[in-house]
C-alpha cells in the first residue's frame, strides 16, 4: 500500500486541496456539528429522565415511553440536518 494511503487513512482531517485558508471554515463546521450533537445528545438523554421519572411515579405508561423515544429521534433528525444548511453569520 503507497504511503499517503496510510496517511490519509491515519489521519483525522485530511486537506484534499492547496488551499490552507480553507482550514478556518473546516474548524467552523466542525465546532458547529459538535455543538449540535451535544443538543441532540441532552435533549434525548432529558426527555429519558423525564419519562423514567414519571414511569417510576407511575404517571406513564410504555406508550409514552415508546412516543417520547421515537418523538426524541425525529427531533434529533430534524436537528442534525441543520448541519447541512448554510452557517449564518451575525
Amino acid at each position: 500500500m503507497l504511503a499517503w494511503r496510510r496517511a490519509i487513512e491515519a489521519a483525522d482531517a485530511v486537506i484534499m486541496d492547496d488551499d490552507l485558508m480553507k482550514l478556518p471554515e473546516a474548524v467552523r463546521i466542525s465546532r458547529r456539528c459538535m455543538r449540535i450533537v451535544r443538543e441532540n445528545v441532552c435533549g434525548s438523554i432529558g426527555v429519558k429522565l423525564v419519562c423514567l421519572g414519571l414511569g417510576a411515579s407511575g404517571l406513564a405508561g410504555m406508550r409514552l415511553a415508546v412516543f417520547a423515544d421515537v418523538g426524541v429521534m425525529l427531533l434529533a433528525v430534524m436537528n442534525s440536518v441543520r448541519a447541512m444548511l448554510p452557517a449564518t453569520r451575525p
